[in-house]
């Protein structure tokens, strides 16, 4: 029996001092930080500022990742459960843009996080994004293959059975097998995080109440048709935005007296968006507001100038309808929209397209600066770059036309069928709300429905539901979902 102690102890000792060898070669946190600058460089949310629904998937995702990145450094840390995280990707220079990039011009990615080092995890996130691993070969760190990597642990050497079964301690090879065997299922996961949500939840419930009524007060002091916010912000901050405004309603009442009938959205910028609404950024004091409110007699005159623009356009272009979709283009101004249509009305004045007067009507067609190559959405309207060629225009908008109306009349048929499947399994699950991420669509939207509606889910009771692409608790107790959760 001592033997055996004794010869444990060895075992445990060598054991120690061998990992303390190979652990001088393996990737530090600064390393990892190091290696991933081209990761984060495209996928960082500052480059997205114009794009809020891809920022905010980046920003969530990125939150994720930081917290898995640290916890792989604590020592002793065993709880390493299956992350999947999306993120946006900026697109290339070209002109061949592959059919996994978004309406917005980037490219969705999706990978599901199952290592337990850092060198395994970088490696992991760079190979998924398509990005070269080559720079890392300068860090002196041991930069084999992905798989060779994955399949030792980090540990040198392949201790054996007997070794856990006599000291009790756990296998991380087999903690990992049974890791990699598990994925998280939406059942599970509701399971081990109702507590946590409802908690929240509760602890919300009279802040939401406030937020409803500075919402109605404003709303109706002001005849306002909305007040919205571009990104999720949890419930204080939203109050504290709302209480802000009041402020300058008592302070000031006589430079809101333009305001009769507009939508008012908290977002990263002061000025009007593309879509008529008036912009108060979150960072900006009063004195910017003030100035904003002042200016929308001015704004409503270029307005009128922007929409007559459009409907030149449209006279050129067949009769076509060209339109600003909030929901999928970036946030621009009224301004930056207005340069846009001008330089993109222009060209066309030059070029004398020979499209026959009221052929395209009843189709849809977009602008944006930052495609570049035409493109048929899935809901019927083309995305036209303002650098696209007139020959190539014509061309893709004729070649299309067809597709195109067929689309939109599926889109219409769609959007329906995404409004009953909430409605229902709101009522089914007696949920408080459901929702989805503006970057889920439709058709992910109604797969999702129709799938949740075959189980039985007591946890969703008086909860907020969130469809989105990962699975999250937010701050005010909101559950999050990934559209295409596993069962």
């Amino acid at each position: 029996m001592f033997c055996c102690l004794r010869a444990v102890r060895r075992l445990c000792l060598e054991k120690i001092l061998l990992q303390s060898i190979f652990q001088s070669r393996t990737l530090s946190g600064a390393d990892a930080i190091n290696a991933l600058r081209p990761f984060y460089f495209a996928v960082h949310p500052d480059f997205f500022g114009q794009h809020p629904k891809e920022r905010e998937v980046n920003e969530n995702s990125l939150k994720r990742l930081n917290g898995y990145l640290e916890n792989l450094q604590k020592p002793g840390f065993r709880s390493f459960k299956p992350t999947q995280l999306t993120f946006y990707v900026r697109e290339p220079n070209s002109s061949n843009v592959p059919e996994s990039f978004s309406a917005s011009g980037f490219r969705a990615v999706s990978f599901t996080l199952r290592t337990r080092d850092l060198l395994s995890t970088v490696l992991d996130i760079l190979n998924s994004c398509s990005l070269s691993t080559e720079h890392i070969q300068s860090l002196n760190v041991d930069s084999q293959p992905h798989k060779e990597t994955k399949s030792t642990v980090n540990r040198p050497i392949k201790w054996d059975k007997t070794y856990y079964s006599f000291t009790g301690f756990k296998d991380p090879e087999e903690e990992l097998e049974q890791a990699q065997r598990v994925e998280t299922t939406l059942i599970s996961w509701l399971d081990d995080n109702e507590a946590s949500a409802v908690k929240k939840l509760k602890k919300s419930l009279p802040l939401r109440k406030e937020l409803e009524r500075l919402k109605s007060e404003l709303s109706h002091q002001l005849q306002l048709s909305d007040i919205r916010w571009q990104r999720s912000w949890g419930i204080a901050h939203r109050c504290s935005q709302l209480h802000s405004l009041g402020r300058l309603v008592e302070q000031r009442p006589e430079v809101l007296k333009h305001v009769k009938g507009c939508t008012v959205v908290f977002t990263d910028r002061s000025g009007m968006s593309a879509a008529g609404h008036i912009m108060l950024g979150t960072m900006d004091v009063h004195h910017h507001w003030t100035k904003i409110f002042e200016r929308l007699p001015n704004y409503y005159k270029l307005q009128k100038r922007l929409l007559l623009l459009e409907d030149r356009i449209s006279q050129l272009l067949g009769g076509i309808q060209v339109t600003y979709i909030e929901e999928l283009q970036p946030l621009v101004t009224l301004e930056e929209y207005y340069e846009t249509l001008d330089s993109f009305y222009n060209k066309l004045c030059d070029s004398r397209l020979p499209f026959h007067p009221r052929s395209l009507r009843g189709l849809q067609m977009i602008l944006e600066s930052d495609r570049y190559a035409p493109r048929l959405h899935e809901f019927g309207h083309f995305t036209i770059p303002t650098i696209c060629d007139p020959a190539t225009l014509q061309w893709f908008i004729f070649a299309k036309a067809q597709e195109a109306r067929e689309n939109l009349k599926r889109k219409e048929e769609m959007m329906i069928t995404e409004r009953e499947l909430i409605d229902t399994s709101t009522e089914k699950f007696s949920l408080d709300r459901l929702y989805k991420d503006p970057s889920v669509s439709s058709a992910q939207m109604i797969d999702c429905c129709k799938r949740l509606l075959e189980e039985s889910l007591p946890y969703l009771q008086g909860m907020h539901l969130c469809v989105s692409h990962f699975y999250s608790v937010l701050q005010d107790g909101d559950l999050c979902i990934p559209w295409n959760w596993k069962n």
